[in-house]
């Protein structure tokens, strides 16, 4: 129920209120989480949404909400679908923390970081710089209103891959801790990106190393800080 209050009526409201200021186009920040858990290849738009969380139907809803909006009022809108979005200010003691800043801080404490499974899981990580620049370009494109794109990188790495860049660029060899998987648990999560580039123009402005590198900076900062 607050799930569905936070992300399908809060993006109702945003819409309704859209409308009566006479908004010219809102941008929707949705999820990747709208395509579930797929057999290992990219995701593209067009594939048919497959739900396994309440977070995934309500963030699919807010799209259909937006598409509903795009066509019966005077409003253009244009859904984003965010790919394991990272990178400085991202908080690592929130109990919705992602995996890098936890990895980063756990390492930076000399702590095994916490693996469920295999770390053969893999997953687009996108760092939020790209998701600003994707916004930015939504927020004018031509032709695009109505519609969803993917926001990724646009490749997979795995939890073992990235566990091994973070080691390298802090120049620390702390072990993981392995523990059981963890029910519900996605394995495998790639963007296809194609769509996105044709039609608003979007290619990753940072890769992988570089986002990891801004963040790991972001984070001994804080620590020091901290100290």
């Amino acid at each position: 129920l607050k799930v569905n209050d936070a992300c399908v009526n809060g993006t109702l409201n945003v819409l309704n209120e859209a409308v009566k200021a006479h908004v010219r186009r809102v941008v929707y920040a949705g999820s990747s989480s709208c395509y579930g858990d797929r057999p290992f290849s990219a995701n593209r738009e067009t594939d048919t949404p497959v739900v396994i969380s309440p977070y995934a139907v309500a963030k699919l809803a807010g799209e259909y909400y937006c598409q509903a909006f795009n066509s019966a009022f005077e409003i253009e809108t244009v859904c984003l679908r965010y790919f394991n979005v990272f990178g400085p200010r991202q908080d690592p003691n929130s109990a919705y923390a992602a995996v890098i800043p936890l990895f980063i801080n756990w390492l930076l404490a000399g702590q095994s970081p916490i693996v469920f499974g295999d770390g053969k899981q893999s997953r687009d990580f996108t760092f939020v710089g790209n998701v600003v620049h994707a916004n930015m370009l939504a927020m004018e494109a031509e032709g695009v209103c109505g519609q969803s794109f993917n926001i990724a990188d646009g490749r997979a790495i795995s939890l073992l891959e990235l566990l091994d860049c973070l080691k390298n660029e802090l120049g620390v060899n702390t072990p993981a801790d392995f523990r059981d998987p963890r029910v519900g648990d996605i394995l495998h999560s790639m963007a296809d990106i194609t769509s996105a580039n044709r039609q608003l123009g979007y290619a990753p402005q940072y890769d992988f190393r570089t986002g990891i590198r801004l963040s790991i900076d972001y984070y001994k900062s804080i620590a020091v800080t901290s100290h």
